[in-house]
Formats: C-alpha cells, sequence, structure tokens
C-alpha cells in the first residue's frame, strides 16, 4: 500500500470524531446503494417472468390469428386489395413514457388508437363474421407486441446500466 492512499490521523477526539463520521457516511452510503440494487433486481426478476409469460401467450396469440387469417382468407377470397386501397394512416400507434424504478429511469410502451375503422364495410358481401375475427385476433396481437417490445427494451436498458458498472 502506498503512502498516498493513507489517510494520516492524529490520535485525538477530534481525529477520532472526524473518522467515526465518515465510517456513519460510508455505510449509509453504502446501505443506499444496497436497498437500490435490491429493488432493481426485484424488478427485472419481475420484469423477466412477464416476458416469459408474455412470449408464451404470444405463441398461441400468433397461431389463433394466422388460423383466422386462413378462414378469413376462404371465406372473403383475395381482400388484400381493399385493404392496400383503404390504408389513410395507423388506427394503432404507439406512446412512449418514463417510469422511474430507484432512480434508473426506464422507458414504457404504451399502444392506443387514433382514428375510426376505415375497414368496417370490408366483407360486407361475404366473411365479415370472420374479418372481424381476423380483426379482433391481430389487435391482440399487436398489443401483445408492443408489451413484449416494452418490457424487452426495459431489460436491455437494465442490462446496460449493469455493463457501465453502475448500480
Amino acid at each position: 500500500m502506498s503512502g498516498k492512499d493513507r489517510i494520516e490521523i492524529f490520535p485525538s477526539r477530534m481525529a477520532q470524531t472526524i473518522m467515526k463520521a465518515r465510517l456513519k457516511g460510508a455505510q449509509t452510503g453504502r446501505n443506499l446503494l444496497k436497498k437500490k440494487s435490491d429493488a432493481l433486481t426485484l424488478r427485472f426478476r419481475q420484469i423477466l417472468k412477464k416476458i416469459i409469460e408474455t412470449k408464451m401467450l404470444m405463441g398461441e396469440v400468433m397461431r389463433e390469428a394466422a388460423f383466422s387469417l386462413a378462414e378469413a382468407k376462404f371465406t372473403a377470397g383475395d381482400f388484400s386489395t381493399t385493404v392496400i386501397q383503404n390504408v389513410n394512416k395507423a388506427q394503432v400507434k404507439i406512446r412512449a413514457k418514463k417510469d422511474n424504478v430507484a432512480g434508473v429511469t426506464l422507458p414504457v410502451f404504451e399502444h392506443y388508437h387514433e382514428g375510426t375503422d376505415s375497414y368496417e364495410l370490408t366483407g360486407l358481401a361475404r366473411g365479415g363474421e370472420q374479418l372481424a375475427k381476423l380483426k379482433r385476433n391481430y389487435a391482440k396481437a399487436v398489443e401483445l407486441l408492443v408489451e413484449l417490445a416494452s418490457l424487452q427494451v426495459k431489460e436491455n436498458t437494465r442490462e446496460e446500466k449493469d455493463s457501465q458498472g453502475k448500480v
């Protein structure tokens, strides 16, 4: 240990009081960092659990959406040209917010619907029920995808914070 790392202490009451205050400050700082670390660990374990659950549910929802697409194509024929012609603006949009967990800012995505449904009359002649089911299933899939993206961005943010060496 080099001489510059040592703190020069003279045997006096004032030096003892100063050292006790420094020790108390160091212990308080360590305890605060420990609490922050524990809070982040708990939160990110919850996030990982939710990611796994959402991915499992995502497989099921995408399977249902693919089957409903096949049903709609079978009953209503090829409706892709109608859909392409009616596209003006996105109906489902994503809003980004910030969430604060123990001093760490995490992004949160949430979806919202804007405007009216421009495909209300699509499938009026035939296959309307299957097209409505198709819209519901894909809306649910988009909702889950936004939730999954939000969770994964939170996890990536945590990994970046860990790699920077900060708690």
